[in-house]
């Protein structure tokens, strides 16, 4: 296969769930000669839904990699695919395979057009900058809407879409579609599982309408390239396909327009134009920016890596998966080439790791390979101490390549071993599973003598819970699940001071630290350049020497544990920022240990005198509901301390968009059905984490 980095697209298909992503990558996968049989999501046999999990519940857990030729024009071309999960418990699958990949391809339902996973999916694209395709699927579902689900891409998601293709009918209708700047019309056989295009005149009830999309695609080019706009005033007829496709491709990679194409992956109808879409629109490696890292040594310095071969090795790890025959972890390599048998560095721990294999993945399949460039993404064998996000890069020429933000878990549940091996099994696979997923947490409850787990929610814990069962071997009982709650502070608290002292006949204890105790968001710790880590920053202003040098990064781990913890109630407390201002130290009796419990107790008086708040995760909830209901869904979120912030109308459906605390939403989805005689649906995703009411907060300090 090609290796020319031109001839390579690293692309995810990415959407709400249920829009029909994994048949998108199931038919790219047969039509690109990478299966001979087409897998099915609802018959549970889709190659990428390869967990017992996925195919049971007919949904994607997991991101799954995969590698396949596709030619366009007679030159063949490598195309690395993703496909990630549309459920927002997975949002971190999503999240993590975006920070890696050049493009997207964007999966809408036709009849649904933008859902609220849609939006929450194109906002992690457009953090990373990731160019993106529009495919506008299930058109042949009964109300598919091509006009409404087109005009809902420009309006809930302020894109610019452009038209490039036009349905040949909807719904049952549905027959092909129209390429608009062909001018032709494409129809796929059934008979053929629509491996064979057959290309005719636009049939003529539709000649008008395609004219008028056509005009609107050129127009919509012209705006992109002042040449072209020129010509366009002048003479639009002299505007070439070569020139839109040009343009289109220019306006793409620049995040200034999204092409839309349309069909019906489950019908097998537009998959082949679209992935000629992604060859023309997507951009290769060579075509994005310079990765940007920093020197490990200097984390002011700011260093780039060329897309090229002959630059030092850079990749970044983005997945690690558990195997039986060693951990599979996939890197994206950035630059330089990787041989099989390297010894790598990783610059965030400073640990050397060995690359003993390198693998092409085809979801849990692997084709082993010798060597590897810059631009590809594989899975290598022999990573030991090496985590999501982490950096793999040449020992002589190190770099830090930015990381990756993780959400904070927001629901947890108590989990407790059955017997003494059970209990030995459980940390080594609590372990395994967090280097798997970093959305997943877990701690061990001193008091309770329980294991607490939290991730992203109901659902999340509960495949966690499965694959610690089923998968692992591991008995377990687990509890109720519970909100995460976090603690904060009210306001600032000036010069408070944490003396550690102790006498005990020998050697003594002595720390003495003074600090500065404030509020601080996240925005404003990247505006003042701070390391803001599990949402502390730590600051240090000490001058002359007052607390040695080498006490420092005791005094910020007491800070960073302390926080971790937390103060009142148990919970970890965020957003602040520690000032270490001043301290006294002595000669003999100072040590890292004295000053790491001069720390915490500075930062439990600081809190004492500044407020503490309890915090609870608000979660925006999305309600599609028949008109008749509407009363009684708003009734119930009102009971339920929510907030209507958004009602539309959308094909005789309402759609209610609200904010309601996590706490009152355990099994909202079977209430939901019985208001609404099973015809209401409704997605959920974390919003904030907001200040509780005093009262209530009184009740969680009292239960905890």
């Amino acid at each position: 296969m090609a290796t020319d980095l031109s001839r390579i697209r690293n692309i995810g298909i990415c959407a709400h769930i249920d829009a029909g992503k994994t048949t998108v990558t199931e038919r790219i996968l047969f039509y690109t000669g990478k299966n001979y049989k087409m897998g099915e999501v609802h018959e549970g046999t889709a190659t990428m839904d390869f967990l017992q999990e996925e195919q049971e519940r007919g949904i994607t857990i997991q991101s799954a990699a995969t590698t396949c030729p596709w030619t366009r024009n007679g030159v063949e071309y490598k195309i690395n695919l993703i496909d990630t999960p549309g459920h927002v418990d997975f949002t971190i699958e999503v999240e993590r395979s975006l920070r890696v990949l050049d493009g997207a391809v964007a999966v809408f339902d036709g009849k649904e057009g933008v859902e609220a996973q849609s939006e929450t999916v194109w906002r992690q694209a457009d953090r990373y900058r990731v160019p993106r395709l529009c495919f506008i699927n299930k058109m042949d579902k009964l109300g598919a809407n091509f006009e409404f689900s087109f005009r809902s891409i420009r309006q809930r998601l302020g894109a610019n879409p452009i038209a490039v293709q036009y349905p040949i009918g909807q719904g049952q209708t549905l027959e092909g579609l129209i390429d608009l700047l062909t001018m032709r019309a494409y129809y796929f056989d059934a008979d053929e599982q629509g491996a064979v295009v057959t290309e005719k005149d636009i049939p003529e009830h539709l000649r008008e309408t395609a004219e008028l999309w056509r005009h609107e695609l050129v127009e919509k080019a012209a705006e992109l390239d002042d040449a072209l706009m020129e010509r366009y005033l002048e003479d639009e007829s002299s505007i070439t396909d070569a020139d839109i496709r040009k343009a289109l491709r220019a306006g793409t990679l620049a995040r200034k327009c999204n092409p839309v194409f349309c069909g019906a992956a489950l019908r097998n109808i537009g998959v082949q134009r679209l992935l000629d879409g992604v060859i023309d629109y997507l951009p290769n490696p060579t075509e994005v920016p310079e990765v940007e890292g920093v020197d490990p040594d200097d984390r002011e310095r700011k260093l780039t890596r060329p897309n090229s071969d002959t630059a030092p090795f850079s990749a970044l790890v983005f997945k690690v998966v558990s195997d039986t025959h060693g951990d599979l972890t996939y890197v994206r390599v950035y630059s330089g080439v990787l041989k099989k048998g390297t010894r790598l560095l990783n610059p965030v721990n400073r640990k050397r790791e060995i690359a003993s294999r390198i693998f092409e993945m085809h979801a849990k399949d692997r084709i082993p390979l010798e060597e590897v460039g810059a631009g590809n993404i594989v899975a290598v064998v022999g990573i030991k101490d090496s985590i999501t996000g982490d950096t793999l890069c040449d020992p002589d020429n190190p770099i830090i390549l930015e990381r990756m933000d993780f959400p904070e878990p927001v629901i947890s549940m108590s989990i407790e071993p059955k017997t003494a091996d059970d209990k030995r099994k459980l940390s080594e696979a609590l372990v395994t599973i967090r280097r798997e997923d970093p959305s997943f947490r877990s701690n061990f409850d001193e008091e309770t003598g329980q294991t607490i787990i939290a991730g992203m929610g109901e659902l999340h814990l509960e495949i966690i819970k499965n694959k610690l069962v089923r998968d692992m071997k591991v008995n377990v009982e687990v509890g109720k699940p519970r909100v995460s709650y976090r603690e904060a502070i009210a306001g600032p608290a000036k010069n408070v001071r944490g003396r550690f002292v102790k006498q005990t006949g020998g050697r003594g204890q002595y720390g003495d630290v003074i600090i500065n105790l404030e509020p601080c968001t996240p925005e404003q710790a990247k505006a003042e350049g701070l390391d803001f880590r599990d949402s502390v920053a730590f600051v240090n202003k000490i001058i002359g020497g007052s607390v040695p040098r080498e006490y420092i990064p005791s005094v910020e781990a007491g800070i960073r544990q302390t926080a971790i913890s937390g103060v009142t109630a148990g919970y970890p407390l965020i957003n602040i920022k520690v000032e270490l201002i001043d301290g006294s130290y002595h000669q003999v009796d100072s040590s890292q240990v004295a000053f790491e419990q001069a720390a915490r107790l500075a930062l439990r008086e600081a809190v004492a005198k500044a407020g503490s708040l309890l915090l609870e995760p608000i979660m925006k909830v999305v309600i599609l509901t028949p008109e008749d209901y509407v009363g009684n869904v708003t009734g119930d979120i009102s009971s339920r301390r929510g907030m209507i912030v958004d009602t539309e109308d959308r094909d005789g459906v309402k759609v209610i968009t609200c904010e309601v605390p996590l706490s009152e939403m355990f099994g909202y989805t079977t209430v939901l059905r019985g208001l609404s005689q099973g015809r209401a649906s409704n997605t959920m995703e974390f919003l904030a984490y907001r200040p509780m009411p005093a009262n209530m907060a009184k009740e969680v300090l009292a239960a905890g």
